[in-house]
């Protein structure tokens, strides 16, 4: 394998690892919160427990998200030196508002939050808590300003072969943060509703008459009913956008190899990705096109007949993604999201039916279900950075041009088994810490 391909493994590796612990961060930072408002507000000391509680798991959970994140920073100059070059300019201040203003409230507030608990009064101990959850919506917000950038690049001029900024303001207004931003907030509370879940449930059908875990369920019952559809609406809103945007990812995520007019959506297909051709396919007549323009008409471009535009408009090159990995990793996001729905919606109406206590295999589903969030953060990402190939910045600069030119592939090599390695210790680490401390529940 060359530097490239090792390089793009690498980065791969880094960023999925590092992403098992963003969106839990940012939603659970919220549950946490809602529990001590309620504390503060009604006194009862259940909400107090509740939240420190949890909040071990959140300090467990951020302490493995700020390791794992500082290795994808070193990469930037490492494997793609070219990237950071071209960039530098783009990004250097948007990284730096997210350390030096997100980071350092939201770290430095949850040191204070933590040692804080008897040396604050109550309300000012709440305001360190919020300020936690503002620190983390920020951070992730300033990074999807820059991903946007890579997605839907404006506001910037090239100037001796770099981009520069033009207009910071246009930058974080960029249409493309709005689809992405909600739809990864969403996914944070989902991943924290179906974590607090997961974990009350374990507990509860041990002993369903244990008030600290109902209270915990019903606070994460309620979140994932809300948040779980409105992570598939999001999700819809940025697809209908990427249409417009990055239609090529879109046709590779459908698998729609030549223009139609009404759309047909494939159920399955069997994909044959080097004759790019169909071997077998199960495929809904216009509905695509339903799901982009709400009627069953409306034409949906292809692969091949935007590969022709592409050439014309950027020159000799193969501009269609991977398309096997495009297709599956968005029909597993999907699948993931709507088995989360239904779980929801299935918790609500066994608890309006009163039928939840005896309900064990019910709460025996929501203990594995826990990881069904993580499959669809992660197989989303995977679609939305291997859709956007062969382009680093869409439009602007190939994923190619992107990667560090001294580099060998011994060096790569080297560092992918090592961090490989290494983050598997860390992941093993992890997933000890949380289980170890959920299983031993609230201490007085």
């Amino acid at each position: 394998m060359e530097p490239l391909t090792l390089s793009r493994i690498q980065f791969a590796v880094t960023t999925v690892y590092h992403f098992f612990f963003v969106p839990l961060t940012m939603g659970l930072a919220i549950l946490i919160a809602l529990m001590e408002t309620l504390y503060v507000r009604s006194g009862d000391e259940q909400y107090k427990r509740m939240a420190q509680f949890w909040g071990k798991l959140f300090l467990i959970n951020f302490a493995m998200g700020v390791v794992t994140g500082l290795v994808q920073e070193f990469q930037f100059g490492l494997n793609w030196s070219n990237f950071s070059r071209f960039v530098g300019d783009v990004f250097g201040a948007v990284l730096a508002i997210e350390t030096l203003l997100a980071f350092f409230l939201e770290s430095t507030f949850l040191g204070v939050w933590f040692f804080g608990w008897e040396k604050l009064s109550k309300r000012a101990h709440l305001a360190t808590i919020w300020a936690v959850v503002i620190g983390s919506q920020l951070s992730g917000l300033i990074i999807l300003v820059a991903n946007s950038f890579m997605q839907q690049p404006m506001a910037y001029v090239i100037r001796n072969g770099r981009a520069e900024m033009t207009d910071f303001l246009a930058l974080a207004t960029n249409p493309h943060v709005f689809y992405q931003y909600s739809h990864v907030f969403f996914s944070g509370l989902t991943t924290a509703a179906f974590f607090v879940l997961g974990i009350s449930a374990y507990h509860l059908r041990k002993n369903w008459d244990n008030d600290f875990f109902q209270r915990s369920f019903r606070i994460g019952l309620l979140c994932a009913l809300i948040s779980s559809p409105m992570s598939g609406i999001t999700g819809h809103s940025q697809g209908v956008h990427k249409l417009f945007t990055q239609p090529m990812k879109m046709a590779a995520a459908e698998a729609l190899w030549e223009t139609e007019n009404p759309a047909s959506f494939s159920v399955v297909s069997i994909i044959d990705e080097k004759n790019q051709r169909d071997v077998f396919a199960i495929r809904l007549p216009g509905v695509l096109s339903w799901l982009y323009f709400f009627r069953f008409e409306g034409e949906v471009p292809g692969i091949k007949n935007l590969q022709e535009e592409f050439v014309k408009q950027y020159g000799a090159g193969n501009y269609v993604p991977p398309v096997v990995l495009t297709y599956w990793s968005f029909r597993l996001m999907v699948a993931a999201g709507l088995a989360m729905v239904g779980l929801a919606g299935l918790g609500v109406l066994l608890l309006i039916l009163k039928r939840l206590a005896r309900a064990a295999w019910f709460l025996g589903l929501l203990v594995p279900a826990i990881l069904l969030p993580y499959l669809a953060n992660t197989t989303g990402w995977l679609m939305t950075e291997m859709g956007r190939q062969p382009w680093v910045v869409y439009g602007v600069m190939k994923t190619e041009q992107a990667v560090s030119p001294t580099l060998t592939t011994e060096a790569v090599l080297f560092s992918l088994i090592t961090f490989t390695l290494l983050y598997g210790v860390l992941m093993i680490v992890d997933v000890y810490l949380l289980a170890k401390f959920a299983r031993q529940g609230p201490k007085a």
